[in-house]
């Protein structure tokens, strides 16, 4: 698959991705798999297969994220580290109870 950057989204569902060879191609959202128009952002990366619009002229098809959505990823990390730090107070209040003898009386 070829890779590229979203260089430009339109409100109609098609946009261009600037490829590696510094060429805008034409995609539309029915090309997309994975992920959906309204959550891709210009300047993401992308990986896609060229062929060929309804019109006959160059097109991006088969086009996917080649990483996952920042607000996604951010999220996820997010609550990782809030799960952690409440797993480590946790264990930290279990281990003051223990060390001063109340858990055992």
């Amino acid at each position: 698959m070829s890779k590229g950057t979203i260089k430009q989204l339109m409100d109609r569902g098609y946009g261009f991705i600037k490829t590696e060879q510094e060429e805008d191609l034409f995609f539309h959202s029915t090309s997309l798999e994975g992920v959906e128009f309204n959550n891709l952002r210009e300047g993401q990366e992308v990986e896609y297969e060229k062929g060929q619009g309804r019109d006959g002229r160059p097109a991006a098809v088969k086009v996917k994220l080649t990483e996952a959505p920042a607000e996604e990823a951010g999220e996820s990390e997010e609550a990782d580290s809030e799960s952690k730090e409440a797993g480590e107070s946790e264990e930290a209040g279990s281990e003051s109870k223990d060390a001063t003898g109340d858990s055992d009386s």
